[in-house]
């Protein structure tokens, strides 16, 4: 009976344990891919906002019919307002017509102030913010006019009264006399200034001219006068006739097209001595012509279409001698056939083309991207025209057939070759690595190269782990091994404190106390790295050969370390106080200019700062696991390598590192992990530059330093947005990668030394 009652309590018990086994198992399972799950989730989430940003863009046609105010006269210039709900056409037989653009629907026609037996022969637009544009006539003069939509809010919605005005004051000086003569302007650029109107134009003689119209108030009357200068151009090489001239917003520089296609460069910054700076072929082919020619926004770069299908970006580019010369820049998709016109966006370096075979492709110079290409109509296209937003698109064939469409184009500034290689851009001499995602102006051309970010990132996970990873594991070796057990108890703790120390309080004191510190004191920074490891060999000798037995008695096992705390802190004083001597004697003085004399430059907040200060946040946590995983080697490893003759030093090198290199691995890890997704410490005490280098004495910019404080500022759903979401996928990836790598190296390590 009493055999029975125990058997009985044994199965109990037996089941109860099994139940036990059972339910852990399956809640640690379930818990283990719950995490999965999660980081599953978070690199869709992260995808899924990235994604977008790849896709090319669409038309949606919306609408077809003939020209408003008739399809009888050729449409010389076309605009549309940002609410697409008002535009203005202006005809061949001088008319501006305002219509609405969806339905065609003419809201109201106003003559052009031109005399009736005058004809108009050439047009230019300025740049299109301005709503500034020219159109040449047959007796030497310019008509520069600009439209407005007049919008005002009724109970009923947005209402317009739309109209011309003139930029020069009232409708008698709309008419601008170009040329003294009264010779035909066969072609004519126009630009506003802060000060008025500049005008460039090319006779029916092939004769260029610039001309000036300012206007001055008065400051007594308050009376605006119009002052008129001309100047003479140099004429174009080779007898070559103008078929196109552009005017920059800066007034400075002209560009002038020929029927050879050539584009030549003027320097009109001193009108009075206006010179032809550089010519080029632009268009490739032996009898090609340059059939558009057209600024894009900010009037940096050109965008060249030629007869033979060919799209390519032009700029001005110095060169050894500090000179600009028409450099090109990056080629486009051809056309099928010759391209006959090119449209810029208003708000974006993007732009349109058209061709004779009545197709039509949509580009975006930096990105180096075609995002569409589309076949309009069976007719050759002349015109096409993008509305202020990049939201509409209307195609003119030259059967005056409008064809209205919706234009998707959300992200043409992001491609691989932006993200990940060298990008020329405007103002610059070549290509480079370069992270301005933002600037003050609409003609700023947005760079979002990850590489800097992603370099940074790695700079300073690679310097704080430089600094930390030796002293957190010789640290762990000896504490673990050598150490005594009283002072152990109480320099592991102390050390692991160090890890709830916040990162915004090691940033802080990195940034205002440690970086002033280090570049009032390089000298002494360098001398430490020498002086420390020589003066404790020194100490040690010491120890072991000049101390007598006696004194070296006196000190418990376990607690040599602790004579060496006076030595550092000796030495520390030592090399500040020697360092503006040093600086004297090897440095001229100045340490920080003789680095840039050198050839490096000098930052305060610098990676060696990031390296200090990151290395701190990051030692308790390589140290605490190193150091458990030397302690729990098993002992009668470390007992039978002594026991056999080896020293305390070789059974440390040979058996217990060894044995413990699987956790040791992961420590170091782990802490890396931390370094790369650290952004307190890199936010506070680095200037956030984001070069390109691994300059110990310059800063950086990291990936997630980057997110934290741009995020804030930029709107949901924008392209800056969603690559911010893909340097967090970036990030994720990074660590991701690391750590699978690291696991797989554990196991290894773990699977040939677990036999020892």
């Amino acid at each position: 009976m009493p055999g029975t009652i125990a058997n009985t309590t044994l199965d109990r018990f037996q089941r109860w344990r099994r139940a036990k086994d059972t339910s852990a198992r399956y809640l640690i399972g379930f818990f283990g891919l719950a995490v999965i799950g999660a980081l599953t989730l978070m690199f869709v989430y992260l995808l899924s906002e990235t994604l977008p940003m790849f896709q090319g863009a669409s038309l949606e046609e919306r609408a077809a019919y003939d020209a408003p105010g008739g399809a009888d006269t050729g449409t010389i210039h076309l605009a549309v307002n940002r609410h697409r709900e008002m535009a203005v056409r202006l005809t061949e037989d001088r008319r501006a017509v305002f219509f609405r653009p969806y339905s065609g629907e003419v809201v109201r026609e106003q003559p052009l102030p031109i005399p009736d037996d005058v004809r108009v022969t050439s047009f230019s637009m300025a740049e299109p913010r301005t709503r500034l544009v020219a159109a040449g006539l047959d007796n030497g003069q310019v008509l520069a006019i600009e439209y407005e939509y007049n919008e005002r809010f009724t109970p009923q919605g947005r209402e317009y009264d739309p109209g011309l005005v003139y930029p020069l004051g009232d409708e008698d000086s709309a008419l601008l006399d170009v040329d003294s003569e009264g010779r035909a302007i066969d072609v004519v650029g126009i630009q506003r200034g802060s000060s008025g109107v500049r005008v460039a134009a090319a006779t029916e003689d092939g004769d260029l001219r610039l001309v000036n119209f300012e206007e001055r108030t008065s400051m007594m009357t308050g009376e605006t006068e119009v002052t008129r200068s001309a100047h003479d151009l140099p004429s174009l090489p080779g007898d070559a006739t103008p078929t196109r001239i552009l005017v920059d917003i800066t007034g400075r520089n002209l560009m002038v097209g020929d029927d050879r296609g050539r584009l030549h460069f003027y320097d009109i910054s001193t009108p009075r001595d206006a010179r032809l700076v550089d010519s080029q072929r632009v268009v490739r082919g032996d009898d090609a012509e340059v059939t558009s020619l057209e600024y894009i926004l900010g009037t940096v770069s050109v965008v060249v279409g030629g007869s033979d299908g060919s799209v390519a970006q032009y700029m001005l580019v110095r060169d050894e001698d500090n000179v600009n010369r028409i450099t090109r820049v990056r080629d486009f998709p051809q056309h099928t056939d010759a391209v006959t016109n090119t449209q810029p966006e208003y708000i974006r370096k993007g732009f349109a083309t058209t061709d004779a075979s009545g197709a039509l492709a949509v580009h975006y110079p930096t990105s180096q991207r075609t995002l569409l290409q589309q076949t309009i109509s069976d007719r050759p296209l002349y015109r096409a025209y993008i509305d202020p937003r990049n939201r509409m698109l209307i195609a003119i064939d030259d059967a005056e057939s409008w064809f209205v469409n919706d234009l998707s184009n959300p992200h043409p500034e992001v491609s691989f070759h932006v993200l990940w290689q060298k990008v020329w851009y405007e103002g610059r001499s070549g290509g480079d690595y370069v992270w301005q995602s933002s600037s003050a102006t609409d003609e700023f051309e947005p760079k979002f190269s990850l590489v800097p970010l992603t370099l940074g990132t790695v700079k300073a996970a690679f310097y704080a782990m430089l600094f930390a990873t030796p002293l957190a594991i010789m640290g762990a070796i000896y504490s673990a091994y050598f150490m005594s057990s009283r002072m152990r108890s109480l320099t592991k703790p102390s050390i692991e404190l160090m890890e709830a120390l916040p990162t915004v309080i090691l940033g802080f004191l990195a940034g205002l106390w440690l970086a002033p510190f280090i570049e009032a004191n390089l000298p002494a920074v360098a001398s430490i790295l020498i002086l420390l490891p020589l003066a404790m060999l020194v100490m040690a000798y010491i120890w072991t050969r000049v101390l007598p037995e006696g004194v070296r008695r006196a000190i418990p096992a376990g607690w040599e370390a602790a004579i060496l705390i006076p030595v550092i802190l000796l030495v520390g004083w030592f090399a500040v106080f020697i360092s503006p001597h040093l600086e004297i004697w090897m440095f001229n003085g100045d340490a920080r200019q003789w680095l840039t004399d050198a050839g490096y430059t000098y930052d305060q907040r610098n990676a060696l700062v990031i390296g200090i200060a990151m290395g701190f946040a990051v030692i308790p946590t390589i140290y605490s696991i190193s150091e458990d995983a030397v302690f729990n080697v098993p002992r009668h490893l470390t007992q039978g390598s002594l026991a056999l003759g080896a020293t305390p030093w070789q059974t440390v090198v040979r058996v217990v590192l060894l044995t413990a290199s699987p956790g040791i691995f992961s420590a170091v890890m782990i802490g890396f992990g931390r370094a790369v997704g650290e952004t307190m410490i890199v936010l506070m005490a680095t200037g956030n530059s984001p070069v390109v280098n691994f300059n110990i004495f310059e800063g950086m910019r990291t990936l997630s330093a980057n997110i934290a404080v741009e995020m804030p500022e930029t709107a949901v759903g924008g392209t800056h947005y969603r690559i911010l979401f893909l340097a967090a996928l970036v990030l994720f990836a990074l660590t991701f990668t690391v750590n699978t790598i690291a696991e797989i190296v554990r196991q290894r390590l773990r699977n040939k030394y677990s036999t020892l």
